[in-house]
C-alpha cells in the first residue's frame, strides 16, 4: 500500500504526505523494525473498557509506554493486571495512526519477579548478557538450503514426533540425525549440553535444532543452565531453539541463533523454501495482516474513544432541564409586556363602564320604604296564618281518636279487623281485639247476652 501523496506543480519539489499516509508508513516500519518481544515493566492507569479491551501504562523508573490488549487476546489472561503489578507482556510495537500515538500492542501477559527459580533465572540471564554470549553480532544466519538437520532432543519426547511430521511434511528430501538426550530431571542440563558439543564436533549437519515440548518452568529448567547456553553459542553450525510453547523463554532461547515459538515452528525455520516469489507473497500476506490488524486496532481504540464521550441520560436530562428554565424565563419575559398592555386596557374599560353606570340611590331610596311596609305585610300574614293553623289544630285534636279512647271508650275489631257497632255481631267462642287508650288486648268471647237500654 503506497502512501497517498499530494500534487504538486513543481516536479522537482519534494512529495507532500497527509498526515494519516505518514502515520501509516510510521506504523507499517515500526512493526516491520520490531518484531513480537517481551518488554517488561509495571502497570499504571489500568482501564478495562465495556468492550473487553484493555488499556495501561507500562513504565519503569525512567520512561513510559501506552499499552492496548484487546479483548480477543485479553480473555486469554490468568489474571487480571491492577496498580503496580510488575508484569512482562509480549507485545508489537506499533502506531495508533488516528491520534499518531507510539503505543505497544499485547498479545500476552504474565507476572514477574516471582519465584526462587525466576530469580536465578534472572541472575544467569544478566551474566551471560554481560559477557556478550547473547548479542546481535555474533548470531548466525541460517542457511539458505539444509541438506541435513541435527535434532537434540529425548527419543521418547512429544516434540519429535512433532518435529519428524513437519520435516516430512515440508521437505522430505532432508536428512535428519538425531542427537538422543534427556530433556528432564537430574543431570539433563549436562547431557543436553554433551549432545550439543557431540553434534558440533561431528559437523554432520547444517542446521542443529534444539526442542523440547511445553510444561512449567521446572519442566524447562534443564535449558536455563549455564553449560547448555555455553554448548549452543559456541557449536559450530546455527543452533534453532524450540522450546515449550510460545510464551515460554529460556537461556537456551537467548543463546541460540534463532527462538522458535514451538518445536513444530524450530522444525519449519530450518527447512523454509527457497522459491523468492513465495517469500514474496508471505512478505505481503504479513504486510495484509499487519495493516488489516492495525485497521481494526485502530478502529477499535476509535470506538472505545467515542463510546467516552457518549453522554449520559442523567447528564443529557439536567441539560435540558436547564435548556427548558431559560425557555420558560423567555417565555416569562415575552409574555410580561402583553399581559401588562391587557391589564392596563382592562382598567381603561373599567373606568369607562363605571362613567357608563346610571344612578341608583334615588332608586334605592324610594325602594327602601316599600320594602318595609312589604316586610310588615308579609309578617302580618304569617302571624293570621298561625292563629288559624292554631285554631285548626285544636278542632283536630278534638276530632282525635285517641282523645276519645282516652275518655274511657275503646275499639272493638273481629279477628279480620273490621270494626263491630252492634252487640249482634258478637258470637260465642270467638275472639275479638279490644283497642284501649293505652293499647290493645285479644278477648276470647264465652257467650253473649244481649242487654236492653
Amino acid at each position: 500500500m503506497k502512501p497517498e501523496i499530494a500534487d504538486t506543480n513543481q516536479d522537482s519539489a519534494p512529495p507532500v504526505l497527509t498526515v494519516s499516509a505518514l502515520n501509516q508508513a510510521v506504523a507499517r516500519l515500526l512493526e516491520r523494525s520490531f518484531p513480537l518481544a517481551w518488554v517488561s515493566g509495571e502497570i499504571s492507569n489500568f482501564t478495562r473498557a465495556a468492550s473487553g479491551h484493555w488499556y495501561f501504562t507500562l513504565k519503569d523508573d525512567a520512561a513510559q509506554v501506552r499499552a492496548v490488549m484487546f479483548r480477543g487476546r485479553a480473555q486469554y489472561a490468568d489474571f487480571m493486571p491492577r496498580e503496580g503489578d510488575r508484569v512482562e507482556v509480549r507485545t508489537l510495537v506499533t502506531l495508533y495512526a488516528p491520534r499518531g500515538d507510539y503505543q505497544l500492542n499485547v498479545e500476552s501477559i504474565r507476572r514477574a519477579g516471582i519465584g526462587n527459580l525466576y530469580e536465578a533465572f534472572l541472575q544467569l540471564k544478566n551474566k551471560l548478557t554481560a559477557e556478550g554470549l547473547f548479542d546481535g553480532e555474533r548470531k548466525r544466519p541460517l542457511p539458505g538450503f539444509a541438506k541435513t538437520i541435527g535434532i537434540v532432543t529425548s527419543p521418547q519426547a512429544a516434540a519429535l514426533r512433532d518435529v519428524l511430521t513437519t520435516l516430512r511434511r515440508r521437505a522430505p528430501h532432508v536428512n535428519v540425525i538425531l542427537y538422543p538426550a534427556p530433556v528432564q530431571g537430574s543431570g539433563s542440563a549436562e547431557k543436553i549440553a554433551q549432545a550439543i558439543n557431540t553434534a558440533s564436533l561431528r559437523a554432520e549437519c547444517d542446521v542443529l535444532l534444539v526442542c523440547r515440548g511445553g510444561g512449567s518452568i521446572e519442566d524447562l529448567w534443564s535449558f536455563n543452565h549455564e553449560e547448555v547456553a555455553r554448548a549452543i553459542a559456541h557449536c559450530r553450525m546455527p543452533v534453532i531453539s524450540g522450546i515449550g510453547h510460545e510464551t515460554d523463554f529460556t537461556i537456551a532461547d537467548f543463546a541460540a541463533d534463532l527462538r522458535a515459538p514451538t518445536p513444530t515452528a524450530a522444525a519449519e525455520m530450518a527447512a523454509l523454501p527457497r522459491a523468492d516469489w513465495l517469500g514474496l507473497l508471505e512478505m505481503h500476506a504479513d504486510d495484509l495482516t499487519r495493516t488489516l490488524q492495525r485497521y481494526l486496532s485502530d478502529h477499535a481504540q476509535t470506538l472505545d474513544w467515542l463510546s467516552r464521550r457518549l453522554v449520559s441520560p442523567s447528564m443529557q436530562i439536567a441539560h435540558d432541564r436547564l435548556k427548558l428554565r431559560s425557555l420558560h424565563i423567555r417565555l416569562a419575559h415575552a409574555s410580561r409586556k402583553p399581559m401588562a398592555k391587557a391589564q392596563f386596557e382592562l382598567l381603561q374599560l373599567r373606568g369607562r363602564w363605571a362613567a357608563q353606570l346610571p344612578n341608583t340611590e334615588a332608586h334605592k331610596m324610594r325602594l327602601s320604604p316599600l320594602s318595609c311596609r312589604m316586610a310588615n305585610l308579609i309578617s302580618a300574614r304569617a302571624s293570621q296564618h298561625k292563629q288559624e293553623l292554631a285554631s285548626l289544630s285544636s278542632q283536630l285534636e278534638l276530632l282525635n281518636p285517641q282523645r276519645t279512647l282516652e275518655r274511657g271508650y275503646a275499639i272493638i275489631t273481629d279477628a279480620k279487623g273490621k270494626i263491630l257497632r252492634s252487640p249482634k255481631h258478637l258470637r260465642p267462642n270467638t275472639a275479638i281485639n279490644v283497642r284501649l287508650a293505652d293499647g290493645s288486648a285479644e278477648v276470647g268471647i264465652a257467650s253473649v247476652q244481649p242487654s236492653l237500654e
